[in-house]
């Protein structure tokens, strides 16, 4: 069967549909169709499209983050880790904290999920992660050999659950700059 192309702007509002209805609804309670309701579609062009919910949700994600980490070079480490911060505004990232919330109770049920979540959005983005820890080892402002580099995705993403846990408070650019200076930096010896 061949897939149609649907235009940006009409794949961005899908994508932004199916968003919105993950943090009104959650992941369980999502169907294919509440999203074609909302976007005034058919199931059928939905699934012509994306084979799946899980595909769908993980490519709205995806789509989601315009700007691609391993894409940013500033010329330095400290420079490129805050352009990845300055990326998004403090509101869509709390946002974006309570999906993620949401979606990482949804992947232990649902191994689909986990698996288009891994692949479109998890992988991607520590790819990226790694293309900027290796230029900062090309550049001399990382040793090749600290054990740190391979807990960077770690770091952020525990910077990121821990502060709503420990202080009921979402994630936000002060937070992460400060972890950033105190945390991540020094364990990278930058």
């Amino acid at each position: 069967m061949t897939r149609s192309r649907l235009t940006p702007e009409r794949e961005a509002e899908l994508y932004e549909a199916v968003l919105d209805l993950l943090r009104e609804v959650g992941y369980d309670a999502l169907t294919m169709d509440a999203v074609a309701g909302r976007t005034r579609s058919s199931k059928a062009t939905l699934y012509r499209q994306w084979r799946s919910k899980p595909e769908l949700v993980a490519r709205a994600l995806r789509h989601s983050k315009p700007v691609h980490v391993g894409d940013i070079d500033t010329g330095t480490l400290r420079g490129d880790f805050h352009a990845m911060l300055a990326r998004t505004d403090d509101c869509r990232m709390e946002k974006d904290s309570a999906l993620m919330r949401g979606l990482a109770q949804a992947v232990h049920s649902n191994p689909d999920l986990h698996e288009a979540l891994r692949e479109l959005l998890i992988e991607p983005e520590i790819t990226g992660l790694d293309v900027l820890l290796r230029r900062a080892v090309d550049r001399g402002e990382i040793r090749a050999d600290n054990p740190a580099l391979g807990y960077v995705p770690h770091m952020f993403l525990g910077a990121v659950v821990a502060r709503q846990l420990i202080e009921d408070r979402a994630p936000d650019r002060a937070f992460l700059t400060d972890y950033l200076d105190a945390v991540v930096f020094p364990a990278l010896g930058a």
